[in-house]
């Protein structure tokens, strides 16, 4: 029994610790909502400026996420994601000394290389070392430390606030948490399953034997080595029909996450509660710091419940909340002034319904769906299907709430989550405690996802 202990301990710091890149995905999204606040004061822009400035990231995270599908299934996930701690580190760095908007946008795009590449390769890591049985808690913790990511964001924003150089200070601090990750992940493996796609057997084993608990070791390598073999070497490099379905779930999920509005809400927090009515920068930055905890809290409910209750029951209730939330949202910009705090309360709701749905869910789901021979490919392309609308969301909300009016604004996120609702009903498999082979092998016999 000792022996079980430890070893689940072993694996518990071992996704941990590739969890933290989601802490850089986190602070990122988050230190440019405070930051923007600042830079305003630094260079005038327009609103279509200041979304490219904050898009720019997103570019970055495109490219990074489209030429990072083929590297991590040729260099393994670990090398990967040690590429991605350095180019955060140089890009952060960048971001602080920059003397122009032009440098700025620069230094951002470097970041979201780092943003694209880590928000596909942790989530695969977390999903093939973890145990069907937690797998979703596992993979949860990406989420959560991508909240936790937003919170310190937040409140590294705050605590630069008054400093001379503020905005700067708070992007070069970003370097931090990627040298933390950078350190954690130096003392890591690579995943067993890649190993084994590359030959790798014995030292897959020898993994498998610190993070495995009372499994059968022998079986598990047996069932992916199977599972590898029943791929033909043109189906590495080719789609085949029943193929497409997980790809096409795998990019309706990532629209379903960003196309209801979260990131918005992210990148925009102090800028909406200045809208809403609250006047001055440091009001919005503590009401946005109280949307980072509660975003940070709520993740909690994803990994207490994802492999309890499934994965569908969370996304019916989470995109129940957010549409709810969006409707009042949308009305508290009716009531001018008065409606500030009604505005605050809808942010709050549709943050706790996002952190303990959508936010986690949906990065379980669309590590686990995707087939293991093109696993790094497919999940590429999900990633920058993430990025691109992310890019067409976060580039066109000022110009739309400029052009609409805000209340219309937020009526439209709501009619695509109720879109989404549908979306998840027909299309998105149930995957609580399923083997991620037995997913696949669910898609290549045609299984509808209704029936997983």
């Amino acid at each position: 029994m000792q022996k079980s202990n430890n070893l689940n301990l072993t694996l518990v710091l071992v996704a941990i610790t590739a969890s933290l890149g989601g802490l850089l995905s986190g602070f990122d999204m988050g230190v440019i909502s405070g930051a923007l606040l600042y830079i305003n004061e630094t260079w005038s822009l327009s609103s279509l400026e200041q979304g490219w400035l904050v898009s720019s990231a997103i570019v970055g995270s495109v490219i990074g996420a489209a030429a990072n599908g083929f590297l991590a299934d040729i260099y393994g996930r670990k090398k990967i994601i040690i590429a991605t701690s350095l180019i955060f580190i140089l890009g952060s760095l960048l971001c602080g000394y920059a003397t122009t908007p032009g440098w700025l946008i620069f230094s951002r795009i470097i970041i979201g290389i780092a943003v694209g590449m880590i928000s596909f390769v942790a989530p695969i890591y977390l999903s093939e070392i973890a145990p069907e049985k937690i797998r979703g808690t596992l993979v949860s913790l990406y989420q959560l430390a991508l909240t936790a990511g937003i919170l310190l964001s937040y409140l590294i924003n705050r605590v630069f606030a008054n400093f001379e150089y503020n905005w700067r200070l708070m992007l070069a601090s970003g370097a931090l948490p990627a040298i933390i990750l950078l350190i954690g992940i130096l003392f890591l493996h690579d995943t067993p399953r890649w190993l084994i796609s590359k030959g790798k057997i014995d030292e897959a084993k020898a993994i498998f034997q610190k993070i495995s608990s009372g499994q059968n070791i022998d079986a598990q390598v047996a069932e992916i080595k199977a599972t590898l073999s029943s791929s033909s070497k043109k189906e590495k490099f080719s789609f085949q029909k029943w193929m497409f379905m997980p790809i096409f779930v795998g990019v309706g999920l990532m629209f379903v996450q960003i196309c209801t509005g979260i990131n918005t809400i992210i990148y925009y927090t102090p800028t909406i509660f200045n809208l809403a009515g609250f006047s001055d920068n440091i009001s919005a930055i503590y009401a946005t710091i109280g949307v980072g905890v509660v975003n940070f809290l709520m993740t909690f409910v994803a990994i207490a419940y994802a492999d309890k209750f499934g994965r569908k029951p969370l996304l019916y209730i989470g995109l129940s909340g957010m549409l709810i939330s969006l409707f009042a949202l949308s009305f508290s910009f009716t009531l001018g002034e008065t409606g500030k705090w009604l505005a605050v309360a809808s942010v709050v709701v549709y943050i706790a319904s996002f952190a303990m749905s959508l936010g986690p869910i949906c990065w379980i789901m669309v590590s686990e769906i995707m087939p293991l021979k093109i696993r790094g490919f497919a999940m590429s392309a999900a990633t920058v299907s993430n990025f691109a609308f992310n890019f067409v969301v976060v580039l066109s909300f000022l110009p739309m709430v400029e052009t609409l009016g805000k209340a219309p604004s937020f009526m439209i996120f709501g009619l695509i989550t109720i879109l989404s609702l549908f979306f998840v009903y027909f299309f998105v498999p149930e995957t609580k405690g399923i083997s991620l082979e037995k997913i696949e092998n669910n898609w290549h016999n045609h299984v509808s996802p209704r029936k997983f």
